[in-house]
């Protein structure tokens, strides 16, 4: 009895490994008109589209854990929905506004990472016959089983300005990237600690430009995002008067790090850590760079056939994806910075701003 047991144990664990090894990677981005996308990066295809009902474009978009569901907002930011990816079912779906309250995401989503709670940002405001009346931002809480007519379980206050939330490997802490970063509970959302940003008081530092609202740290686990500063400490004609760097945050392990590599030349919009080696980060705009966050240098830089909003990489680290803007997502060597293919979106359609996400599938 005891060696079928142990058969059967072994047969499940392989089948489990099997399975696992099996699973490749997708990217998900998302076309006008609110249209998700599924890509095949190694087939340099699209796979599937899911047309979603209701009007506008999609937003934010956050993956469940397991790969299945895919979260999106939508119908003018005021909508959550889910949508089945295996069958392009909705699944999930959480209107925000009622009444007199209009309620709008602005790019804030997270999903929890036993898949269980969706965590959305909202901005509220009462709409008056004569004025509007801006109500305070919160992160509204779902269960990921509520279906169809989902109410938020709990809501959580937030700092204004607050653009992003990531959750902590160890799912302890919610971070809001408002003009610092404030971690909170996931449950009550009372403040565990805050990391300064905008007002890190550097001498001979203002404060420094920091402008994000794209989200992909899914395959690193570092939060990633561009600044540019001004040395107060230096003649406004110098070129090194005006820096720009990256600010990490470690989601294992809370580290914070903010470094300058170069004077500000270039814009850069968003950008993505190395999951393979993570010293080395790459950001977009009309650009592809790469840079080295252990020495704080641009180590290569190559110009790109028109703007691109958003970055993400391969798991092994050996490809970059650009996109988030026109009818393509470029795919790029993370070695050299060579572009080594593209994938179309269907009809030419446009991605107008869309993340850029990896899936396991």
């Amino acid at each position: 009895m005891q060696r079928i047991v142990l058969a059967t144990v072994a047969a499940l664990f392989a089948t489990l490994v099997a399975g696992a090894a099996s699973a490749k990677e997708f990217l998900l981005t998302s076309v006008k008109p609110n249209t998700l996308v599924l890509v095949d990066p190694a087939a340099r295809r699209v796979a599937r589209t899911y047309e979603i009902a209701g009007p506008g474009s999609v937003l934010g978009i956050a993956p469940s854990p397991d790969g299945r569901i895919a979260y999106v907002v939508t119908n003018h930011w005021n909508t959550l929905v889910g949508i089945d990816l295996d069958n392009g079912s909705e699944v999930f779906h959480a209107d925000f506004s009622s009444g007199a309250l209009r309620v709008r995401n602005t790019f804030g989503l997270e999903v929890s990472h036993d898949g269980r709670e969706i965590f959305v940002l909202l901005l509220p405001t009462v709409i008056g016959p004569s004025e509007y009346h801006v109500q305070d931002p919160y992160i509204a809480v779902y269960r990921a089983d509520a279906g169809l007519q989902a109410v938020p379980v709990r809501t959580l206050p937030v700092p204004r300005r607050t653009a992003q939330i990531m959750q902590s490997d160890d799912a302890s802490k919610l971070y809001c990237v408002s003009w610092d970063i404030h971690a909170i509970d996931p449950q009550d959302g009372h403040e565990l600690g805050v990391q300064k940003l905008i007002h890190w008081d550097r001498p001979g530092f203002a404060e420094p430009d920091v402008f994000g609202v794209w989200t992909q740290f899914e395959q690193s686990h570092i939060w990633i995002n561009p600044y540019s500063a001004a040395r107060t400490d230096a003649d406004p004609a110098d070129p090194a008067s005006m820096r720009t760097g990256m600010a990490t945050l470690d989601l294992a392990t809370g580290a914070f790090h903010m470094i300058e590599f170069e004077n500000t030349t270039k814009v850069i919009f968003s950008a993505v850590v190395n999951p393979a080696r993570r010293n080395e980060a790459f950001a977009v705009y009309t650009t592809l760079s790469k840079v080295d966050l252990a020495k704080g240098e641009l180590v290569r830089r190559v110009d790109l056939p028109h703007t691109y909003y958003t970055v993400n990489i391969s798991g092994d680290g050996r490809e970059v994806y650009v996109g988030g803007t026109m009818d393509d997502i470029g795919v790029y060597s993370a070695d050299t910075l060579e572009r080594i293919g593209e994938i179309r979106m269907p009809d030419g359609a446009d991605q107008a701003a869309s993340w850029v996400r990896i899936v396991q599938r």
